[in-house]
């Protein structure tokens, strides 16, 4: 090995080693440093103890005064001392014990090992110092200057009391990406909850303007709060224009990172008016239409959203239509079902039967207009009547079967309270939800989770437009930047074929899946290939007596659309009849029936 080798593998060793020591030093003093915030004010508590018990016993003759000294003198030792003055004690310490066991050493030598020792140890101080600050570059701005010096526990301390926060005092400030955290110690009756209630007083205490958002969640351990002052965002910076390459929902403002939201999931997307809700479900629009084995359905009753993309989906922009396409679904999600593999447990998307997903773009309305809508139906007798139907249940059906089938439904609403914007059997099934600005904290908790506010997710506090919070179950409520896509990149998108069951798959005897038209004739002779027919089918088979209309929808589930249309399909084929009460009897295996 040549002089130049060993010369850099002695700096690479050495680079290494400054690392680590750096490490070391970093935890051990932040450690030390949290511990000195905690415990301090437990010295600042014993020292009153003993002033009251000097008052009361000033001559030291009961044991008032002795314990009140004793617990003093037990606080002050268990704050340990700063990292720099740490060192410097053991560095001293190590000095003299080597001058006590080795005297043969001059003294001079052990003096200037001790110095050397003792500057070695603050180069590294500096260098540690000058290495974080190279390694965030941040530099605080004037607010954030002037936050940091009143975060300070000496400023917050004196001024707590007079703000009506007196019980609490703030650890060290931190500046980072996403804006400044400090950590709050808790006394007495502090809660991080009752803290959130004060979040005024804590505004009055920093001076801080009344635009900047604040939040305040538990700390990491009990008696501790976390005070985040969000300053600045970590997506500062970055294009948030959509493009094919930047195909994420958004920019985590506290990490960076690419947000993205897979397919597959049931999702939620809320907003009020204004706060960028089509806008920021844009790009997941995008990656649901694309693709050979994706497939779109937008159900809008505005007709604005949906018109953008009736070139690649297929939209329903009247209640009927409506009707008809969940009809559809079903349809298609009962026969997919019914021809799963046996220990299959998910549809696998093809050209011929892609995944679908079901885009609800403002529910309230959907379920107002599509909820009781006319319909004429023929009866037994030969006589017209006209019927109202449902899409909701549909929907619902939809909701709690369609994951298995490959057939997902997005809810998106600016309404989102149980009773209004969101249904209450489609609520429970939501897996991701999507929630931008909102107006009152009661509309977050209904689309975040009854424990929104207590772990941070403040929907009702987001700027508008176009900042959103997305709960996954695996993220931290941090706020997502979304990516704007314009509706003129959303015209220009290429045309795809919209979904449609006009060719619908059906299953031979061998298991090999061929096209066969809906309306055929012989189609309609075959009811059981229909999913839902089959269901209403066996449904009527297995029932110890004959059945009405009704009782079919409790029993297989359906919507009363689809067991209306199973059943006209069945009568028609001749798989069932029909008494002159209403009552249904399957005629297959059925001698009676039959004859």
């Amino acid at each position: 090995m040549s002089h130049g080798q060993v010369w850099r593998a002695h700096r690479q060793y050495a680079a290494t080693a400054a690392r680590w020591t750096a490490d070391v030093w970093r935890k051990e003093s932040d450690r030390r440093a949290a511990l000195r915030a905690q415990r301090k004010p437990l010295v600042a508590d014993a020292c009153a103890a003993l002033e009251r018990a000097r008052a009361v016993d000033p001559e030291g003759v009961t044991s008032l005064r002795h314990r009140a000294e004793r617990e003093l003198r037990t606080a002050q030792r268990r704050v340990p001392d700063p990292m720099w003055l740490f060192a410097t004690k053991t560095t001293a310490a190590l000095g003299i014990a080597g001058y006590i066991y080795l005297p043969q050493v001059p003294t001079r030598v052990w003096v200037w090992s001790a110095v050397a020792v003792v500057a070695a140890v603050t180069a590294l101080s500096v260098w540690i110092a000058v290495h974080e600050r190279d390694t965030t570059g941040l530099k605080p701005t004037a607010e954030e200057s002037a936050l940091l010096k009143r975060l300070q526990p000496q400023h917050w301390k004196e001024h707590a009391e007079q703000r009506g926060l007196a019980g609490t005092l703030t650890g060290r400030p931190k500046l980072t990406e996403a804006g400044i955290v400090v950590a709050v110690r808790l006394d007495g009756t502090w809660t991080a909850t009752k803290l959130r209630t004060a979040e005024d007083h804590i505004r009055a205490l920093l001076g801080a303007r009344t635009s900047l958002r604040m939040q305040i969640k538990a700390g990491k351990q009990g008696g501790w709060a976390e005070l985040i002052l969000r300053t600045r965002s970590a997506a500062d910076g970055d294009d948030l224009k959509w493009t094919p390459e930047r195909r994420s929902l958004g920019v985590d403002t506290v990490t960076g990172e690419q947000v993205t939201v897979p397919l597959g999931e049931r999702l939620l997307i809320a907003g009020r008016s204004g706060a960028g809700k089509s806008v920021a479900s844009r790009p997941l629009l995008y990656d649901a239409s694309e693709g050979d084995t994706n497939a779109l359905v937008i159900i809008d009753l505005k007709r604005v959203e949906g018109r953008l993309w009736d070139h690649r989906a297929r939209v329903a922009s009247t209640p009927r239509e409506v009707v008809d396409v969940v009809d559809e679904l079903e349809t298609e999600m009962l026969d997919r079902l019914s021809i799963l593999p046996k220990g299959q447990d998910t549809w696998t998307p093809t050209p011929d039967r892609p995944r679908i997903t079901v885009v609800v773009d403002e529910g309230a309305e959907v379920m107002t207009a599509a909820d009781k809508v006319p319909y004429e139906t023929e009866t037994s007798d030969g006589k017209t009547r006209t019927v109202n139907r449902s899409a909701l249940p549909g929907l619902e059906s939809i909701a709690r079967m369609g994951r298995a089938a490959c057939i997902d439904l997005w809810w998106m609403t600016q309404k989102p309270t149980i009773g209004d914007g969101i249904p209450k059997q489609i609520a429970p099934q939501i897996g991701v939800s999507i929630c931008l600005a909102v107006r009152t904290p009661a509309e977050a908790r209904v689309v975040l989770g009854e424990d929104a506010q207590a772990k941070g997710w403040n929907a009702d506090e987001l700027p508008v437009p176009g900042v959103a919070l997305v709960r996954d179950g695996k993220r931290k409520p941090d706020p997502v930047k979304v990516r704007y896509m314009d509706k003129a990149v959303v015209i220009a998108l290429p045309d795809r074929t919209p979904w449609s069951r006009t060719v619908a798959p059906t299953v031979e005897a061998a298991g090999a899946p061929t096209l066969t038209l809906v309306k055929d004739t012989a189609a309609e002779a075959a009811p059981a290939t229909d999913g839902a027919a089959a269901r209403v089918l066996k449904a009527i088979e297995t029932a110890d007596e004959p059945v009405l209309q009704k009782d079919l929808v409790t029993i297989t589930g359906l919507s009363k659309g689809a067991v209306s249309k199973a059943v006209k399909t069945l009568t028609t084929g001749g798989m069932v009849v029909r008494a002159l009460d209403g009552r249904l009897t399957a005629t297959r295996g059925d001698d009676t029936a039959a004859a």
